[in-house]
């Protein structure tokens, strides 16, 4: 089952043009990956806190379909998808909805992002760790 999380487009987070600056939409799709590893009961502090493991992301792409403007409230759907035993993406729809449990969202943009899991020294990959297994087996989409 893919994880939710929902917010309202601020002012800050858009350019002269008044639409979402596209760096700003990574920025949200990354605060959903942290929401979600929160909610499987990673603790951020630890997760992001300078560990012998490490996780960065290794690829990011992104496809805008709408612009998105400030008071806009939004959707983001991630699943991720396991690669290698080191390696993950996280595919994220961004949609634009009327209220929290809109079943009609316009989507908006598709992002991706691609992550690998690595001992900080010597900078070398490794399996991912047990608690990412566990938060990746509980967000990912069931097959069929």
């Amino acid at each position: 089952m893919a994880f939710t999380y929902t917010r309202i487009i601020r002012f800050q987070e858009t350019d002269a043009a008044g639409v979402v600056y596209f760096a700003n939409l990574l920025t949200l799709c990354h605060e959903a990956y942290e929401a979600s590893l929160a909610a499987s009961g990673i603790r951020l502090k630890q997760f992001f806190g300078g560990g012998s493991v490490a996780v960065p992301v290794i690829h990011a792409e992104s496809d805008f379909q709408k612009p998105l403007f400030c008071g806009d409230r939004v959707r983001v759907n991630l699943s991720p998808v396991l690669l290698r035993e080191s390696e993950f993406e996280i595919s994220y729809t961004v949609s634009r909805i009327e209220f929290e449990q809109d079943p009609l969202p316009q989507s908006v943009a598709h992002v991706l992002t691609r992550h690998v899991c690595i001992q900080t020294e010597p900078r070398q990959r490794v399996p991912l760790t047990e608690e990412l297994q566990r938060w990746l087996g509980q967000w990912q989409e069931s097959a069929g």
